[in-house]
C-alpha cells in the first residue's frame, strides 16, 4: 500500500479554506466517484476502493494524508502531482 502525505501552507480565512476544500471535494466526487463526508469544520474525510484519506485543514496549513491500495499505488506520482496542482490552483 502507498501513501500520500502532503503539507501545503495557505493563508485564506478559515471559512474559505473550508469552502476551498469543499469545492475540491466536490470535483474528487464528480470526476472519479469519491465518496467525502465532514468530521466537524476542519476535517474532510474521503473514500471510494483503492483510496482512503483525508483533509485536515489548519489555520496556516493544509494537509493531505491519503492510503492508495495496490492499483492505485502505482499511480502515487501522477496522483500526488495533480493533488498538488490543485492545491496550487486553490489555495495561492
Amino acid at each position: 500500500m502507498s501513501n500520500i502525505d502532503i503539507r501545503h501552507a495557505h493563508s485564506l480565512p478559515p471559512k474559505q479554506a473550508h469552502q476551498a476544500v469543499q469545492e475540491v471535494a466536490e470535483k474528487l466526487a464528480e470526476r472519479f466517484g469519491v465518496a467525502y463526508s465532514w468530521d466537524g469544520e476542519d476535517t474532510l474525510h474521503f473514500n471510494r476502493s483503492g483510496v482512503d484519506g483525508h483533509i485536515a485543514l489548519d489555520p496556516q496549513q493544509l494537509r493531505v494524508t491519503a492510503h492508495l491500495g495496490f492499483l492505485l499505488g502505482a499511480l502515487k506520482g501522477p496522483i500526488e502531482a495533480e493533488i498538488r496542482r490543485v492545491l496550487d490552483e486553490r489555495f495561492t
